[in-house]
């Protein structure tokens, strides 16, 4: 087991990919910290998780607010002894033209995208430079190549993508490793919601001519969070099936 005995946190993990994660880093030895606003999906696959045999508890936060941040990343280590990984999963989407777009859809998927990968890396810091030891991977996208109609949610990911390299710097003294991944056009419940004039299109700029899946995406956080990936820091890697090289 890779990560036997790892206390790992995955916001927005109560779905798509990060339950997948979730169900991946318990597979192989992990505890795992749920963190969500859905309740009913954290304790939902906590029970599921801890009836296979495996560890893990939902912790309700919502990554917009430090409070609830700081009180959930408290609570993990005063249950579990310790936190090693951050998996800053959580996002959302509030697609419109600029010419359009409100204040409120601009500020929102700033605000859980940006600012609450700031502020979990922040609060998980804390723990993980006492004990000198920490994995952190947040999540870019394919889109920050430019995409018509998500100005917010391009910003947002471009910014995770530069907080990740100044955070690798900062955080390598306290032997802390912070990556990036950027998926592309993955089989979750958002995208299964797309129209399929728009799927295929997607499908037309992927070289490999097939959607990724959650695990395509969970076996690379797996890997950047094991002993295997000690070395790796400050890297953002596309899970997009050649996408981001073109065709």
């Amino acid at each position: 087991m890779r990560l036997r005995d790892r206390v790992a946190l995955v916001t927005g993990g109560s779905s798509g990919i990060g339950a997948t994660v979730v169900r991946t880093f318990a597979h192989e030895g992990a505890v795992v910290a749920i963190g969500d606003v859905n309740p009913q999906g954290g304790e939902d696959l906590a029970k599921e998780i801890v009836g296979r045999g495996g560890k893990a508890a939902f912790f309700p936060m919502d990554v917009r607010h430090k409070q609830q941040v700081m009180h959930a990343v408290d609570s993990i280590v005063e249950r579990f002894g310790h936190l090693d990984i951050l998996i800053n999963n959580a996002g959302v989407t509030r697609d419109n033209l600029l010419a359009r777009m409100s204040e409120e859809e601009w500020t929102m998927v700033l605000d859980v995208n940006l600012k609450g990968t700031f502020l979990c890396s922040q609060a998980a810091f804390r723990p993980m430079r006492k004990q000198r030891f920490g994995k952190i991977v947040n999540t870019a996208s394919l889109v920050v190549r430019g995409n018509l109609g998500q100005a917010n949610y391009i910003s947002s990911k471009a910014g995770i993508i530069g907080l990740t390299r100044s955070l690798a710097l900062e955080f390598a003294r306290a032997n802390i490793n912070v990556n990036c991944i950027a998926p592309g056009f993955i089989d979750t419940p958002m995208s299964a919601a797309m129209p399929e004039k728009t799927k295929e299109r997607a499908l037309e700029r992927v070289p490999l001519r097939r959607m990724g899946t959650p695990q395509d995406v969970a076996e690379l956080h797996l890997f950047l969070c094991s002993d295997a990936a000690n070395y790796i820091t400050g890297q953002v890697i596309f899970v997009d099936g050649g996408a981001s090289i073109g065709l």
